[in-house]
């Protein structure tokens, strides 16, 4: 049997199914290498505002190890914050046929990167896209940069049309590129047979003060600038001082930008806050929501919306937004506006008010199937 090495920081909640399929399916010997041991137990993630320790288990049905992180200051926000002597010594023990690497820009997964080079098949993942670029020296010298940093690797292995789009920039051809979806666990927010998260959601709805036939758009995740949440609270401010048919905001998260956007609100009956919620709760949060929106200015993927998607939600995305181009198609299970467009944002809005979202939502659960943690099973077995 192949063996694969992927190296990453800490468990996260997103890659921990997959890392379990993989190892069920039994065509490949993996073992994960954190490179972060001090974030096994949970960390303090600043733009949450709190320590995060997940509620589902990341450590379960696959071989790992922690590898020693002898960092002044550990972290994954740091070149310098990922700084482990042993990795590749750890790493040759194993012996595998591919090594796969998560994000270059720390210390030692760059260096991993150059050592094996050569030796083993360098595998590299990364999402990042070509949305938030801008014309200039900066853009030419980072292209460049990142051009001699890929030549470390084999192939990338990308999560959609974005992605591909930026390693084709730097440098890849498309024999060296994998389609390796952005994934969740589908089946952990579908709902069984009796509707058990559809009815906890109706009833948080009325705890919630919601009447029957409210049009409610929902925000959960971190309370970051990048999100644009400022963007999103005064487009459902104006929408509803058009003496129209109100629209309702609830924005489910955390985040340094709390007090601002709480404020900003300024007591409007139509946008409420709830409190950060665990990864559990999570498919009845979304079902509180007729639409999900993520109104984000810079988002290389935005794995919330395969959630909301898998709990049958309509979405609406930011342009910027890099799963927009893979996941919705307008009017079919969703919408994307403009980028610093109110007008167009709140157009919108307003027309998904008046839309079918029953049938939206079916064609956001058939159309989020296109992308699962089985073809990422097998993007790998193909390639070992």
């Amino acid at each position: 049997m192949k063996k694969l090495a992927i190296i990453t920081t800490h468990p996260i909640q997103y890659n921990a199914p997959f890392f379990k399929l993989l190892t069920e399916r039994g065509k490949v010997q993996l073992k994960v290498f954190y490179t972060w041991p001090q974030a096994i137990e949970g960390f303090d993630d600043p733009d949450f505002g709190r320590k995060v320790q997940w509620d589902i288990p990341l450590l379960e049905g696959y071989d790992w190890r922690t590898v020693d992180n002898i960092s002044k200051h550990p972290s994954s926000k740091s070149w310098k914050g990922i700084n482990c002597p042993n990795l590749i010594l750890k790493i040759e023990e194993f012996d595998p046929d591919a090594v796969m690497i998560y994000g270059w820009n720390f210390k030692s997964h760059f260096a991993a990167m150059r050592y094996f080079k050569g030796k083993r098949q360098v595998w590299f993942f990364g999402d990042s896209t070509l949305l938030d670029e801008k014309p200039g020296i900066k853009k030419m010298i980072r292209r460049i940069w990142l051009t001699l940093v890929y030549r470390y690797t084999d192939r990338a292995f990308y999560a959609g049309t974005n992605n591909k789009a930026y390693f084709k920039a730097h440098g890849f051809q498309d024999e060296q590129l994998v389609f390796f979806p952005h994934s969740i666990d589908n089946t952990r927010f579908k709902d069984d047979d009796e509707g058990k998260y559809k009815e906890k959601a109706r009833e948080l709805r009325q705890k919630l003060g919601y009447q029957i036939g409210d049009f409610v758009v929902l925000y959960a995740g971190k309370f970051e600038p990048r999100k644009d949440l400022h963007f999103l609270i005064k487009s459902i401010l104006n929408i509803n001082r058009q003496k129209q048919e109100p629209i309702h905001l609830l924005l489910a998260g955390d985040g340094p930008l709390f007090r601002e956007l709480f404020d900003l609100a300024n007591g409007s009956p139509f946008i409420r806050f709830i409190p950060f919620q665990n990864q559990l709760d999570m498919p009845v949060i979304y079902r509180i929501g007729d639409i999900f929106c993520l109104p984000s200015q810079s988002e290389t993927w935005g794995l919330s919306v395969n959630e909301a998607m898998a709990c049958g939600r309509p979405v609406l995305l930011n342009e910027k937004v890099g799963c927009a181009v893979d996941l919705v198609e307008d009017n079919f299970n969703g919408r994307v506006f403009r980028n610093n467009s109110s007008h167009h944002l709140e157009m919108v809005i307003k027309e998904l008010a008046k839309s079918d979202l029953t049938k939206l939502g079916l064609n956001s659960s058939e159309k989020v199937e296109e992308f699962t943690l089985e073809k990422k099973c097998i993007a790998i077995e193909n390639s070992i």
